[in-house]
């Protein structure tokens, strides 16, 4: 696995102080608040709306829809200041991430222009319908199916663990359009882009055990979608699928949703003078650090068009399981009294980060799931 070291221009260097300077005003506004985890559990639509206005939305995608054009590194280090400084950007983050390049790679022109614009403008969000119950992690087992009719396709079935679904206009979600064969698991998967506000949707909350409201359970009751909402080609799904899923696994939330905590265990041990905890603070820096450079390696390759399955995988993998390690090592350096109403940051963020941190490594893939595609690259190779 070969990753490019970026180096950041001075142009990108000064767009990093630009977003840092807006997120700071807003703070000091109190727009928001920070929280660990805040790109699944902060959901804003008005400071989504903030965002877009800065024209941060979308920002890589082509100017014909309302984008800018920016490069990667130019996103990376905008993801990176939100995610820092745990800024509520969930409403957007999904059709920012991947919905939007999804549909610049196997779109029709018409989605392209009736959806970018209005994501760009803070205005449309969407989820993504994968898991279902029953299915665990193995993807090619759904059983959501959707019937050919006139002028579209009828769905039935579930989906699950689905972030954001309640605050969302669209999902794109994998379904069967034809019948299941448990020899070829892959065929016959295609995705849909559905209405979450059409007849026979019904969204339920699983709440976290903080007690937010952010992943959902979506069923389907005969939900009509248009033969017009169909991405990319039928029965290619599952490639589709894979191709999406390299944005959602590489980027700096899979290494920073824990940051905050980082960052005030840091100040409280400087407050100390805790020499000792101070070091093994730095050691969690240097993993970071390390864990930066991949995800940025990563970002670099998907700017050049390159193929980046195992190394997202892996990156993932590693990330996730060093940002569950912070919390465990912070409470033993700093006396803590987690609250999620507390006053005191480090608190605060101790609290916010038990209790969201064993999803990590499940979302998006659990550990296992990925370590077997690591395994199969390194085999392949």
């Amino acid at each position: 696995m070969k990753l490019p070291v970026v180096q950041f221009t001075k142009e990108q260097q000064a767009f990093r102080l630009e977003v840092r300077a807006f997120l700071q005003q807003h703070l000091k506004e109190g727009t928001f608040r920070t929280k660990c985890d805040s790109w699944l559990s902060g959901s804003d639509p008005a400071f989504s709306k903030l965002v877009a206005a800065q024209g941060w939305i979308g920002m890589t995608w082509p100017s014909a829809y309302g984008g800018s054009e920016r490069s990667t590194i130019d996103r990376y280090i905008l993801t990176e200041e939100f995610l820092a400084a745990g800024a509520p950007v969930a409403a957007h983050w999904f059709a920012d991430r991947q919905t939007g390049p999804l549909l610049l790679r196997f779109g029709t022109k018409e989605q392209r222009r009736f959806f970018l614009p209005k994501i760009i403008q803070g205005d449309c969000f969407f989820g993504i319908g994968l898991s279902e119950p029953n299915s665990g992690s193995d993807l090619a087992s759904v059983r959501t199916k959707a019937e050919k009719v006139d002028g579209g396709w009828l769905v039935n079935g579930a989906k699950t663990w689905t972030s954001n679904a309640h605050d969302a206009h669209y999902m794109v979600t994998l379904v069967r359009t034809a019948p299941y064969d448990e020899q070829h698991k892959h065929k016959g998967l295609s995705q849909l882009i559905l209405d979450l506000h059409a007849p026979g949707v019904t969204i339920t909350p699983i709440p976290y055990l903080t007690g937010e409201r952010h992943f959902n359970d979506v069923f389907f009751d005969n939900v009509f979608v248009p033969d017009a909402m169909v991405v990319g080609t039928l029965g290619n799904g599952w490639a589709q699928g894979l191709a999406e899923l390299a944005f959602e696994r590489s980027g700096p939330e899979r290494i920073l949703s824990t940051f905050p905590l980082l960052n005030e265990l840091i100040i409280e041990l400087k407050k100390a003078k805790d020499t000792v905890g101070l070091a093994t603070a730095s050691k969690l820096l240097a993993e970071m650090w390390s864990l930066r450079n991949l995800s940025i390696g990563v970002a670099q390759v998907l700017e050049e068009g390159g193929e980046v399955g195992i190394p997202a995988a892996l990156v993932k993998s590693i990330g996730t399981k060093f940002e569950q390690k912070i919390p465990e090592i912070a409470r033993l350096l700093v006396r803590a009294y987690p609250n999620l109403q507390a006053e005191h940051a480090f608190d605060r963020y101790m609290a916010e980060s038990i209790l969201h941190a064993p999803g990590f490594t499940i979302r998006g893939g659990t550990s296992e799931v990925l370590y077997g595609i690591v395994a199969k690259g390194v085999v392949a190779q």
